[in-house]
């Protein structure tokens, strides 16, 4: 055996082998995998081996869709089988909900390049007749679809790696992975010592116990999942050709053709975690017990929906582990403060999603950052705080939701509140409506009266709208406040602090008292972080950004650290509150003795409101009058009386995330993961104006910047006015020009101070002028929509940058 490689896989099921495929693929032979018994060991052996482009995050749908487009590539390569069944598949809706739903998705496929389409009744009953189609609506039909066969595909990528280079050893057991001083890893197997540069978590039902190995908790847990075969079908085998695959959410379940019968799975609502207390290493090829009780009324529901099940006998029961994430996607990328270690994890799909998991580790690990943006499965999307304790509950709700409907608005309740600020009882008593962000509880608005004291989950308008309304016409017509807990702070302290920042950030630096806000870039130029940058002193500077990104960022911050420099996560070290409307600053002048009124737009200053010292700031992304007010937590409820007594005379409200949301609209302000992502440049999103291409220091992704700058890219973000009723803009609706798509939109929602329905989106650089008349596609009916210049309110920014 090897006893130094480049790369060390951990873990033979199908993610294990699609990893080490890829980085040959990508050009690193060097390359090793481990597996401490056979190949596809563990869930992939009794995987049910079904494949699907369908995903509510486009990024993970197209990468569903390289993943079923390589098997054919793994075939030619290696001469090998994949036992593929491209049959199709089509997805049911038998509720309105349901059916907007599928609406959705199909729009979103339009400019991802997915031919699916919406089909009705009728051509259901031709593609597939054994569906009982009694209150369908219509459903998704997905040309791509299929199966294949797990253990030959595994093989296969197995083969294509060995080819490139890379070596496998199986019954080799890893028994620890410890970390040398210059990064790279001693793992430790009953085989002997292996020394690798970087090591591959892709243990699958054992990821937890490697990556303990590593003293990192990953926040996955393994399920039980049963599916059944049927016996010989003769409506099935008596088929000129093989039947599709069916997926009914309604039944919770998932069904296709098997041999001369049926195989049908269920995602159940009394379902069963698995291996609680860890996941014993001698299991492998074993399955779990039968459990017909668990699946009693899956079954009575499918024998309604598919008659023919009914007298069918059954063949072979299929009932085995598989893990999930809290919300369902992988785990994948370089692991948040550990060196060359990477997660390849919690791929519960792993036939549909594999291939792209696999190619997108290769290119971060080799290229040092991926062709798209992956934080829908990056790693970094859960911070320290996360917890088994936490994992479990969501993990069994995701799987319990499998098949739900989507929602756009939907908050999930599972495993809350955990994460809450000294506020939470006040707001609760006040009628806060909550929303979760990183595992914080965030007030989404405030009910009043006899308003309900929860959002209906809608594709619509919500029970949110009047109450948003409400928020919104305080804020811009008195004084509203909100929490700044919600953002996340770091403080970059030292000597080289300025110019660490200057390479870091791709914006000015400010001077000591001023803010300044800046993109932050990777390499290759995309948008990885929009900052409000905070000058402290002239080696003290606090960043403010998106609070859910926070592993991310300080991921980015430590592989780019500096001697002289310390950069600390202060976010949850630092809280405090908004105060934004005309009122603001009579509000601020009541709570000190010190005059505020030559506080000047994105001026900062000590102050000490009530018996409270703050960092206020004058800022706000209501994009008016405003003012971030930053204290001690322990000190927050104080600061919070003060301001809400002074507050009173001037009319203040309390406002959430909701008019937030429509506030920032008026302005046309971007948001993270909306309009600002590593999928964007900052020329196509208009950040760009906030690089300094002036300063002398070479930025990380200033040459991408420069190019773009000298030959501008062919799309730019634009807003839009929609001729919309009770259904605005969420995001990826397309947007059409000319009887065709050309591009799609980032977000929207309604601008209650306009009473106006708003999109952000994307159109041809060279067609993006005032008063382009374009057609925006939302839940399959195309609504007017004309390109605006001219923000709503404050158009000359004399309310928000005025005295």
């Amino acid at each position: 055996m090897k006893t130094t490689t480049r790369v060390v896989v951990i873990g033979g099921g199908v993610v294990g082998c699609s990893v080490l495929y890829h980085l040959t693929k990508l050009g690193w032979s060097d390359v090793m995998l481990l597996e401490r018994s056979e190949l596809t060991s563990g869930s992939t052996w009794h995987a049910a081996g079904g494949f699907h482009t369908l995903n509510g995050d486009t990024n993970m749908a197209a990468l569903q869709g390289y993943t079923i487009r390589l098997y054919k590539e793994l075939e030619e390569i290696t001469g090998m089988s994949c036992g593929l069944h491209h049959v199709g598949g089509i997805t049911l809706a038998d509720n309105r909900d349901r059916f907007d739903m599928l609406l959705a998705e199909r729009a979103k496929h339009r400019y991802m390049g997915l031919e699916t389409e919406i089909i009705s009744p009728e051509e259901i009953a031709k593609i597939a007749p054994i569906t009982n189609l009694d209150g369908i609506i219509g459903a998704l039909y997905d040309p791509l679809d299929g199966h294949l066969d797990p253990s030959g595909t595994t093989h296969a990528y197995a083969k294509a790696a060995r080819m490139g280079g890379a070596t496998i050893e199986t019954h080799c057991m890893v028994k620890e992975t410890n970390q040398r001083p210059d990064g790279t890893w001693d793992v430790i197997t009953d085989k002997g010592t292996i020394h690798a540069e970087h090591v591959v978590n892709a243990g699958g039902l054992w990821a937890r116990e490697v990556g303990a190995m590593a003293g990192v908790y990953f926040p996955l847990h393994p399920m039980e999942h049963q599916y059944v075969v049927t016996d010989d079908i003769p409506t099935i085998y008596e088929r000129d050709s093989e039947h599709p695959h069916v997926m009914d959410p309604a039944g919770e379940s998932y069904l296709r053709q098997e041999g001369r019968g049926l195989c049908i799975g269920f995602y159940e609502q009394p379902c069963r975690p698995w291996a609680v207390k860890g996941t014993p290493w001698n299991f492998g090829h074993e399955l779990l017990p039968d459990d017909f009780d668990k699946i009693e009324d899956s079954i009575a529901f499918a024998y309604k929906r598919f008659p023919v099940l009914e007298t069918a006998g059954i063949k072979s029961v299929i009932h085995g582990p598989f893990t999930f994430a809290p919300d369902g996607n992988p785990l994948v990328g370089p692991v948040p403060g550990l060196r060359n270690y990477w997660s390849a994890c919690a791929v519960m799909a792993g036939f549909s999603q594999g291939g792209g998991v696999g190619l997108m580790l290769a290119q971060w690990m080799i290229e040092g950052e991926t062709e798209r943006d992956t934080m829908a499965m990056d790693c970094a999307r859960f911070g320290d705080w996360i917890t088994p304790g936490y994992t479990r509950p969501k993990v069994i709700e995701n799987y319990q939701k499998r098949f739900s409907v989507s929602y756009p608005n939907e908050e999930l309740p599972a495993a809350r509140p955990l994460r809450t600020t000294p506020m939470y009882d006040v707001f609760e008593g006040m009628g806060a409506v909550w929303g979760a962000q990183y595992g914080l509880e965030v007030p989404n608005y405030f009910a009043t009266g006899d308003e309900p004291s929860f959002e209906t989950p809608s594709f619509r308008r919500s029970n949110a709208f009047a109450a948003t309304a409400r928020e919104v016409k305080a804020v811009r017509e008195a004084v509203g406040i909100n929490e700044v807990q919600n953002f996340g702070k770091y403080l970059v302290t030292g000597p080289g602090a300025r110019d660490w920042l200057d390479r870091i950030m791709a914006g000015r630096i400010p001077k000591p008292g001023r803010l300044s806000l800046s993109p932050m870039l990777s390499d290759s130029g995309r948008i990885i972080g929009d900052f409000t940058i905070s000058c402290l002193g002239p080696d003290a500077y606090q960043l403010t950004g998106s609070y859910g990104a926070q592993a991310f960022h300080m991921r980015w911050f430590e592989q780019h650290e500096a001697a002289d420099v310390t950069v600390e996560n202060i976010s949850d070290r630092l809280t405090g509150f908004q105060i934004a409307g005309p009122n603001a600053r009579k509000v601020l002048q009541s709570c000190t003795l010190e005059d505020v009124s030559d506080i000047a737009f994105m001026d900062l200053r000590k102050l000490t409101l009530g018996m409270v010292d703050c960092l206020v700031q004058r800022v706000s992304y209501t994009g008016d009058l405003g003012f971030e007010i930053y204290c001690d937590p322990m000190a927050q409820r104080a600061l919070w009386s003060a301001l809400w007594q002074a507050g009173q005379p001037h009319g203040m409200t309390p406002f959430g995330m909701r008019a937030m949301m429509s506030l920032r609209l008026d302005k046309f302000f971007g948001g993270w993961m909306r309009e600002f992502s590593p999928d964007y440049t900052p020329a196509e999103t208009g950040l760009d104006r906030f690089i300094s291409f002036k300063k002398p220091a070479d930025f990380i992704g200033r040459a991408a910047a420069e190019a773009e700058r000298a030959t501008p890219p062919a799309r730019q973000l634009c807003a839009f006015e929609v001729d919309a009723t009770e259904t605005d803009v969420s995001a990826y609706e397309p947007i059409w020009l000319d009887g065709a798509v050309v591009g799609f939109c980032t977000s929207g929602g309604y601008s209650h101070h306009a009473g106006k329905s708003i999109a952000l989106g994307f159109v041809p650089r060279d067609r993006a002028t005032e008063g382009l008349a374009v057609e925006i596609e939302i839940l399959g009916e195309k609504r007017p929509a004309t390109l605006i210049t001219t923000p709503l309110f404050d158009a000359d920014g004399a309310r928000m940058r005025g005295s």
